[in-house]
């Protein structure tokens, strides 16, 4: 039976803390990964989840860093270094978040924070992070997009304009990197359903004008992503990279 073993690993969650970041930590340490958790602002939750990976039996640590700053993420590096080790995996997650309104009506500094926080963001981890997996000859980075990539629906600018230039980037990523055993790829959640939708009872899509659309004629839920993460981060996905992967039950496909 194939089973997800990341026992051995090291991996960094940016955005950790976060509503989908901290499934992506809670899975990657249930398959046997020590887990170092970024937050920017969010200390206590960083504070527990850092608790119940210990609780499994696992290593860990919280790191406040910026990521949009390079002076913030090296400081990281040296942190994670020091007490975990080297990282062979990385999950680009964290983004910052903003009101969505029309081009014509959007703040410019707007586009300025999806750039810094999609495409500066991932510049920073590969140049802090990519130089240790290169000498061990492996590595694993998964950048989280997102559906609004394919979808580009009025309002969403900001955001696709960020996602699409991380995109870019992390394919370049892959074929520079290739050559030394480490896989860049990507998943892109749909409208997903995490711990704030549940505790407002916000877990459903009530109106039924997005489930309508998707195939599998439902939401996805934070664990579909993190599952989604984890096989990328695992040696299953070894022969794979450069990949854009929607986690949205078919609502956006990618053409060839």
């Amino acid at each position: 039976m194939l089973q997800i073993d990341l026992s051995g690993k090291t991996a960094l969650v940016t955005g950790g803390a976060g509503q989908l970041g901290r499934v992506m930590v809670r899975t990657l340490a249930n398959c046997g990964a020590d887990v170092a958790i970024h937050y920017l602002s969010s200390e206590a939750k960083a504070q527990d989840l850092q608790r119940e990976v210990e609780a499994m039996g696992r290593r860990s640590m919280i790191v406040r860093a910026d990521v949009t700053q390079e002076a913030d993420v090296l400081a990281m590096r040296d942190a994670v270094g020091e007490k975990l080790g080297a990282p062979q995996i990385i999950v680009n997650n964290a983004v910052i978040q903003y009101n969505w309104t029309s081009i014509l009506e959007q703040n410019p500094e707007d586009y300025e924070s999806q750039f810094r926080s999609c495409v500066l963001h991932n510049v920073l981890m590969a140049k802090a992070f990519v130089p240790a997996m290169i000498e061990a000859k492996y590595g694993r980075i998964v950048g989280i997009n997102t559906e609004c990539s394919a979808q580009v629906l009025p309002g969403q600018a900001a955001y696709v304009s960020g996602k699409r230039g991380m995109d870019g980037l992390l394919r370049c990523l892959a074929k520079e990197v290739g050559m030394h055993g480490i896989t860049v790829n990507q998943v892109a959640p749909g409208w997903t359903i995490s711990e704030a939708d549940r505790d407002a009872g916000g877990d459903r899509d009530t109106s039924g004008n997005y489930s309508k659309n998707v195939p599998l004629k439902r939401r996805g839920t934070d664990q579909d992503i993190a599952n989604a993460v984890a096989f990328l981060a695992s040696d299953l996905a070894g022969y794979i990279t450069g990949l854009y992967m929607p986690v949205c039950g078919g609502a956006v496909m990618p053409g060839i």
